[in-house]
């Protein structure tokens, strides 16, 4: 396992008599694994294996796993740095791609910045910062790639991807075509964006206004203490679990229904903040979804508000055991 937690076997591994593997080592210049564990791919650290895992290094891989998907009849998921991501226990029976090197880096022109969606998102911040723009420093909070963050809007501290995006670069794994979409056509609402399932982000352009190196540093320094503060940095979690409900918090509503008591198995609520779940050794990717489920009920009957999962899961969950608590 390589220290980004991507399997690092042979170029096929131990799986060659699969010819969905097969095909796609023979056709991939990135590295292709089968039976790959996802567990260490995801900030929760549990979960099954991908049936094939594709490290993607270049628009013909990408094609590739398109063809693939299209004449095996399986389905396709983006890997990123899996900080939103709860893989079922049972794993992935198709293919898991991961953007790899060739995805990232990034050009900057006067105000407007053009990145690869492998880009960390707290990297590209810090990066953003040192060319003296400002706007961005709220991405140093959040723990994933720019790609992820451009298919689900993500934001931290007031601001969002949609403040900054102008355009941004796919590649359809339907048709094997790159295609440049601007900000208007992406549907970019709360957590939310219309990009199609086969289209897969591989970069974006981004801009932002003229400001001091020195100070939006500081306000990143500021973000990360109080993030140290407030969250459980130290141990797994997959970041805010839920969606804010409109003019309220879900960490309110959690912390209010008395949530922060509740576990299941190896997961819990994190006492630190009610709107993170955080797993322990031995835990399941079934405790976290049965967990998540009892959340919602409890909230739903002691404030009669539905919470809606920002965590998506990829695979089939059947939560274990009934509502109580």
């Amino acid at each position: 396992m390589s220290p980004t937690g991507i399997p690092t076997a042979g170029h096929v591994g131990d799986h060659a008599a699969d010819p969905l593997v097969a095909e796609l080592a023979s056709s991939c210049r990135g590295p292709v694994t089968g039976q790959a564990s996802l567990a260490g791919m995801t900030t929760l650290r549990v979960g099954g294996t991908a049936r094939v895992l594709v490290t993607a290094e270049s628009d013909e891989d990408l094609v590739a796993v398109g063809r693939a998907a299209a004449a095996y009849e399986v389905p396709h998921a983006i890997v990123g740095r899996g900080s939103n991501l709860l893989v079922s226990d049972d794993g992935w029976p198709g293919i898991a791609v991961h953007l790899g090197r060739g995805y990232r880096g990034l050009e900057i022109e006067d105000r407007r910045v053009h990145a690869g969606a492998a880009e960390p998102l707290p990297t590209l911040a810090v990066k953003v910062a040192d060319a003296g723009l400002t706007g961005f420093a709220w991405a140093c909070a959040v723990p994933g790639t720019l790609g992820g963050a451009v298919r689900m809007n993500a934001g931290a501290h007031g601001s969002e991807m949609r403040d900054h995006l102008v355009t941004v670069e796919l590649v359809r794994l339907a048709s094997g075509t790159r295609e440049t979409w601007p900000l208007e056509a992406l549907g970019l609402t709360y957590r939310h964006s219309d990009l199609p399932t086969d289209a897969v982000v591989v970069g974006a352009s981004l801009v932002f206004e003229p400001g001091d190196a020195a100070t939006v540093r500081e306000e990143i320094a500021s973000i990360r203490r109080w993030r140290r503060e407030h969250q459980p940095l130290n141990e797994p979690n997959c970041g805010s679990v839920f969606t804010n409900p409109s003019g309220d918090s879900a960490g309110r509503l959690i912390d209010a229904a008395g949530g922060k008591a509740m576990a299941v198995g190896g997961a819990k609520v994190s006492e630190r903040h009610a709107n993170f779940i955080v797993t322990r050794p031995g835990a399941t990717a079934t405790d976290v979804a049965t967990l998540i489920r009892r959340i919602q009920q409890r909230v739903a009957e002691t404030a009669g508000v539905d919470l809606i999962a920002e965590v998506v899961h990829l695979g089939r969950f059947e939560t274990a055991g009934d509502a109580s608590w």
